[in-house]
């Protein structure tokens, strides 16, 4: 079977071979991928390098350098057909305020956060977050930015939740932020990634990047959860965020 693959191979290209160069293939056995190697390679030998090949100057090394680029070749085609992770990428953190169109701000109670509107003087009961931003690998067509949100001086975590076909909005400890800084689609760190899209000159909404459609909310009453819930609900889900100057 060798000497008869070397047989039809010799005798199917010494024909065609420029004058001067002679075909031996001394290599056995030979793979299938070496066979086409060796019949691109010398396809470029008789398309357009025939005047180069009859050269006095074409050397040992110019035959070389051809069969080299078809390898090469071969490997840059088998890299590309590897899709990139999808994975969202943290770029970088600021700290910043939230209040919703109410001009009511976050606070902490308990474990969760409520819209309050705050008097003069109980300034300092307003919560500040820490911002993460992302970059999403394949790059999506939305126009929305990822972010992930963090209490300042905390691990609470921004997350959410699905319970009873109902998401839900809670605050969870994540002990290293490091875990944070790539996110998988689809796996369950998802939770805590927001999709924020700017709807007007200073107001933006918080989409949920788990559950689509869902999105951070205060009730119309004062001092309630901030919480979740559908675009069509009646609950205020456009918030002024300004970036707090270090």
């Amino acid at each position: 079977m060798e000497s008869e693959m070397k047989c039809s191979i010799s005798e199917m290209w010494l024909p065609t071979m420029p004058k001067g160069l002679q075909l031996e293939i001394s290599q056995h056995p030979m793979t299938m991928r070496q066979v086409v190697n060796l019949v691109i390679a010398l396809e470029r030998l008789k398309a357009g390098r025939s005047e180069s090949v009859m050269s006095t100057e074409f050397r040992d090394e110019n035959l070389l350098s051809i069969m080299l680029d078809t390898i090469v070749e071969e490997q840059l085609v088998i890299g590309c057909t590897a899709a990139p992770p999808d994975e969202f990428y943290r770029t970088g953190m600021h700290q910043c305020s939230v209040a919703d169109n109410q001009k009511r701000n976050f606070v902490l109670n308990s474990m969760e956060l409520h819209a309050v509107m705050l008097q003069a003087g109980s300034d300092k009961r307003k919560v500040f977050l820490n911002m993460s931003t992302y970059i999403f690998n394949p790059s999506s067509s939305t126009e929305a930015k990822p972010v992930a949100l963090c209490i300042k001086d905390t691990d609470l975590y921004l997350s959410c939740h699905m319970e009873n076909e109902m998401a839900t909005l809670h605050l969870e400890e994540v002990k290293d932020p490091n875990r944070l800084s790539n996110i998988r689609a689809g796996s369950d760190d998802l939770r805590f990634l927001f999709y924020k899209r700017d709807t007007g000159v200073s107001l933006s909404t918080l989409m949920s990047a788990r559950y689509p459609n869902w999105f951070i909310s205060t009730a119309k009453e004062d001092n309630k959860k901030v919480d979740l819930c559908r675009e069509t609900s009646q609950r205020y889900q456009n918030f002024t965020i300004h970036q707090r100057q270090s």
